[in-house]
């Protein structure tokens, strides 16, 4: 058996996270601050292997993982997989967060914001983006084991929640606790069997990908909706 490495990081801060405002599904780009991050990132990284990387369909997950990238002439294929989106808001997204706890106070902000088995209308709690995210962890580690490659993934504040539970081994309520850098990656290690590796092709991935015109986690045509715990 041998090793091959994940790393896993946030993209860099956006206007509504500087605004603090509910984004989800909202493809709201980076701040100058949020190209900062990207580069600390990509320079923290630059020294390891990456074979293939992972994004997401959101602008501020894709622009990270390209100035990641910058550094690795070595990687072989990047693939898009919305299992790792951010949590939709659903109706909140684009609200401010101090206009919300205005009107509805700051016990149901902290509810949406931080319960793990809340969702907003029209959105998902965090135990949803867990099941997807789960769905995806569980495809990637038959990938690595296949392919034997070491494997970068450009994710968000709330995906990487359930990504960081399984494979740290937290509890629920430690995955709430936790706040995701902008600017800083986490490494995990998968065990392989040794042996030859598999070429990675377009066809090695089957991605998830989101309608472009799909906002709420209620809308008819979300794909991610068949992932939701009953």
């Amino acid at each position: 058996m041998k090793r091959v490495n994940v790393y896993l990081f946030r993209h860099g801060q956006t206007h509504f996270n500087k605004r603090k405002r509910f984004t989800g599904w909202l493809d709201a780009d980076w701040t100058g601050k949020g190209h900062r991050n990207a580069r600390m990132t990509a320079r923290k990284l630059k020294h390891k292997s990456i074979d293939v990387a992972f994004s997401s369909s959101l602008i501020r997950s894709k622009h990270t993982l390209k100035e990641v990238l910058r550094f690795h002439p070595e990687c072989k294929g990047v693939f898009r997989d919305d299992r790792m989106i951010e949590r939709c808001y659903g109706e909140l997204q684009g609200h401010s967060h101090d206009a919300f706890i205005r009107k509805f106070g700051k016990d149901l902000y902290e509810k949406y914001h931080r319960a793990y088995d809340f969702p907003p209308p029209g959105g998902e709690s965090v135990r949803m983006v867990e099941a997807r995210v789960r769905s995806f962890i569980k495809d990637l580690l038959a990938f690595i084991k296949k392919h034997k490659l070491n494997v970068a993934i450009s994710a968000h504040g709330n995906s990487m929640r359930p990504f960081r539970r399984y494979f740290e081994k937290a509890s629920v309520s430690e995955m709430m606790r936790w706040e995701m850098p902008y600017d800083d990656y986490f490494e995990y290690s998968v065990e392989v069997p040794d042996g030859p590796a598999y070429a990675v092709s377009r066809k090695s991935w089957k991605s998830v990908l989101l309608p472009e015109h799909v906002k709420l986690a209620s809308d008819k045509h979300n794909v991610l909706k068949k992932y939701y715990p009953k």
